[in-house]
């Protein structure tokens, strides 16, 4: 599971199919709200702010 910025959504993509050799679920977290989980504000990858959840 990665949380990244639009900038890093694709080799977020090319890392989780790398582990997992599978097609991820891309969701985008201004659109979502979960009931039992707080997302990073932060990017997984650099500072900027996290708006895709690669899981």
């Amino acid at each position: 599971m990665y949380c990244v910025c639009k900038q890093h959504v694709e080799l977020a993509i090319d890392k989780f199919v790398d582990e997992y050799e599978d097609a991820p679920d891309i969701v985008d977290l201004k659109q979502t709200e979960f009931a039992d989980w707080d997302p990073p504000r932060c990017c997984d990858m650099c500072e900027q702010e996290a708006v895709v959840l690669v899981v």
